[in-house]
């Protein structure tokens, strides 16, 4: 069933006004493949940008925050942590990044933590762009959701 859709097939925003406030957390991850230079200058802070990471995790941040702004139809919730984190695989040439959001509301954080990630991978591709233009961003996925009716979910191995 599609809860975006009414029953002539317009969109429309999802009711929340019957459901209660829980605790609410969504995981989320993704990667951004890179040549072994760039990931070397991203490593030592050496690309003309700044640091990469750390201005990565902020555009991550804001995002999360402003995701109603940037998707149509998802509500505007307070947010009560985001935390962000990176992983530099030299071996397998990316950097992997997982977002998890939490907060205590009426609707999920599921697409607040996708959009942290993304931003964060678009950023890590900004900076980096002058190095490298072979960069693919991959597997942008929920991981886990925790909260709500539904309770937990996580993503099949």
């Amino acid at each position: 069933m599609l809860t975006h859709i009414d029953k002539n097939g317009n969109a429309k925003m999802v009711g929340i006004s019957d459901k209660d406030n829980t605790n609410r957390i969504a995981i989320a991850s993704g990667f951004i493949k890179l040549n072994k230079e760039t990931i070397n200058l991203v490593e030592i802070g050496s690309l003309k940008k700044g640091d990469v990471l750390t201005v990565a995790k902020i555009a991550a941040i804001q995002a999360a925050k402003k995701t109603s702004d940037l998707i149509p139809l998802c509500h505007n919730i307070n947010l009560n942590k985001i935390d962000i984190e990176f992983n530099i695989d030299t071996l397998e040439k990316k950097i992997d990044c997982k977002s998890s959001v939490e907060c205590f509301s009426k609707t999920g954080a599921e697409m607040e933590a996708l959009t942290a990630v993304s931003v964060a991978l678009l950023t890590i591709y900004d900076m980096c762009k002058a190095s490298d233009k072979n960069m693919v961003i991959s597997e942008i996925k929920l991981l886990e959701k925790r909260g709500g009716k539904s309770g937990t979910w996580l993503t099949k191995k």
